[in-house]
């Protein structure tokens, strides 16, 4: 058996972006990673350290930030040295399947007698089509698959087969693991009961000193690395929460998302004093900005209060969310308890009746008055999240959701106090599978050009984000909403630049971005009229040098989501006593596989 048991892979959005030419238009723009998407789930991080603690080594391999850093980074020759018991892909966010697909083909390829695991949300909604697939042994449905992923583990140690014969002793085995999605040796697909769903998140631990002691043991920092600017920007998250208690129509995250795929009834919360230990474990070795992911009051007003007391004193920056308008006392309670929070806010529209058919069921004038209040109770930034691609929404609607936004810029912004931060993205590339908007599309308004995995696998590989979208809207086709998408951004652009929120030359810098990737837009869709293949090929590959300065930062400068740091990004002194501490451990068992192989001889 290998010395590894898990070898956790992330691939890249398409496996070969970096031959291929695609305007990514701005679908990363509000996310740390770049249009690869080659920031790994968390679930990556519990897991590895789940397993680590019940006596198995994990590994991590981001194959998309190795990629993305390095354009002669030979993929093949990388997953032929890996040496592993098992192989785990995420297909967690849609927009992976392309390249963990293929990913999964070149594993399969050189490591035919290995299994191959696949996991994640998207991995959940599309286990049968996925099952199916000769490059797939195995699926691990759910949202908290740490258990089920060790009884696996437990099998394939075991000398357990992939895909044991009928009627077998290892047949057995394999359909008692919850939430397995697996094949017999005549290729049945079996789909176990989702019956593993944690009421709590109290068996999780989201420990990055983990990661810190796998670099130092394997000697390899770029694989475990989350994404590729996270060196100078260190942000780290902690998890409050799996499920979720609203429901937002377009998010696969929602409460009817989690019912549907995860058979989860209720959200499974953090021990709120828990949740309060992980941010300040994270701190012992970074000083980059913590975000609690989920709001902290979906389990109530306790839940909140227990979390606010067990923080209370931490200084370092926090970021939260608000999912509804809170009041004035809470969020003075926050200032108290973290001096250093940022708070981000999804409005999506300033049309109430567009963000109610959303989902979202405050009012402009209830929110504001949250804004107001966060911004009074001395919040370090408050971000404000606006959407393009939403039900009942017009062109015109989204030009005045901006004018709403120089409203507010206008309203809370001074030359001392620049703290509100609106920003604008489209609702792209994919609706997620699972949400409200993809189950019933027409009852919501919207009309699906793609609805299994293979059609969405293919749409990735499409020459502009344009006509990768997986959908258009009842008022919107795929042009207005790309159309929308850059005169909004554009406009948002010019009125930051207006009211000194960003510099005049970020401003100038991302107006020219956004120009020409509206010239490439007209310029891709007059190649594609064209009736030789060969000819559109060769066109589109012409491009690529024009499209690839346009991907970033298109409608937004990236940068503009980071919180101001200075100084030293880590804590070296904490990072080298985890660094020392792993060497240690590492020395240890060196000399006891010495010892004992000498005893064996002198025996």
């Amino acid at each position: 058996m290998s010395s590894c048991g898990l070898i956790l892979i992330h691939a890249p959005s398409v496996y070969d972006f970096r031959h291929k030419s695609i305007l990514y238009g701005p679908i990363s723009d509000l996310v740390p990673s770049t249009p690869v998407f080659e920031m790994y789930p968390i679930g990556f991080t519990s897991i590895a350290e789940y397993l680590e603690r019940n006596g198995y080594r994990v590994r991590i391999a981001n194959l998309a930030l190795r990629m993305l850093n390095d354009p002669n980074f030979d993929v093949e020759a990388s997953i032929a040295q890996m040496d592993t018991a098992v192989f785990g892909i995420d297909l967690h966010w849609l927009p992976h399947a392309h390249g963990a697909l293929e990913i999964a083909r070149v594993v399969k390829r050189l490591h035919p007698n290995r299994p191959i695991l696949f996991g994640g949300f998207s991995s959940t909604y599309f286990h049968r089509e996925l099952a199916q697939r000769h490059e797939v042994d195995f699926v691990m449905r759910g949202d908290s698959t740490e258990g089920p992923v060790l009884e696996l583990m437990k099998y394939i140690f075991s000398g357990g087969q992939a895909q044991p014969h009928v009627g077998s002793a290892e047949h057995r085995q394999l359909k008692a693991v919850p939430n397995l999605v697996w094949k017999d040796s005549e290729q049945q697909v079996h789909v176990n009961p989702l019956s593993h769903c944690p009421q709590n998140l109290d068996g999780l631990l989201l420990d990055y000193s983990h990661v810190l002691k796998s670099v130092v043991r394997y000697r390899d920092l770029a694989n475990f690395l989350p994404f590729r600017t996270w060196i100078s920007y260190p942000i780290t998250a902690a998890l409050s929460v799996r499920g979720c208690t609203h429901n937002c129509l377009t998010c696969g995250g929602s409460a009817y998302a989690f019912r549907k795929l995860h058979a989860r009834q209720q959200p499974s919360f953090r021990n709120p004093e828990e949740l309060a230990n992980d941010i300040r474990r994270v701190s012992r070795f970074s000083r980059g900005p913590i975000f609690v992911l989920g709001d902290i009051r979906q389990a109530g007003e306790e839940y909140a209060n227990r979390f606010l007391d067990a923080i209370t004193g931490f200084k370092k920056p926090v970021i939260l969310e608000l999912f509804n308008t809170a009041q004035p006392k809470f969020l003075t309670r926050i200032a108290r308890a973290l001096p250093d929070f940022t708070i981000e806010i999804s409005l999506e529209s300033h049309n109430d009746l567009v963000r109610k058919a959303f989902g979202r069921p405050y009012s402009t004038e209830a929110i504001e008055r949250t804004i107001a209040s966060a911004l009074d109770a001395g919040c370090r930034r408050l971000d404000v999240f606006f959407m393009v691609g939403l039900p009942k929404q017009t062109f015109e609607s989204v030009m005045a959701t901006v004018d709403y936004c120089g409203q507010l810029i206008s309203r809370y912004t001074s030359n001392r106090d620049k703290r509100l931060a609106p920003f604008i993205s489209p609702l792209a590339p994919f609706l997620d599978p699972g949400s409200r908007a993809f189950e019933e599309p027409e009852r919501h308004g919207y009309h699906l050009h793609c609805r299994t995995l293979e059609e969405h696998r293919q749409a990735l590989l499409a020459p502009s984000w344009k006509h990768a979208l997986n959908y258009e809207t009842k008022w919107m086709d795929r042009n207005a909403i790309v159309s929308a998408t850059y005169e909004a951004g554009r406009r948002l652009n010019l009125l930051k630049g207006e009211f000194g929120l960003i510099e005049s030359h970020i401003a100038a810098a991302t107006d020219k971005r956004i120009a020409r990737a509206i010239a490439l837009d007209k310029e891709i869709d007059r190649i594609l009229t064209i009736n030789s293949l060969p000819e559109r090929q060769a066109r589109l590959k012409d491009l690529k040098a024009q499209v690839e300065t346009s991907n970033l930062s298109t409608v937004c400068d990236k940068r503009e989501l980071e919180l101001p740091m200075h100084g030293h990004r880590f804590r070296w002194i904490s990072v080298a006593q985890v660094v020392l501490q792993e060497m240690w451990k590492d020395g240890c068992r060196y000399l006891s596989g010495h010892w004992e192989r000498w005893k064996t001889i002198v025996e």
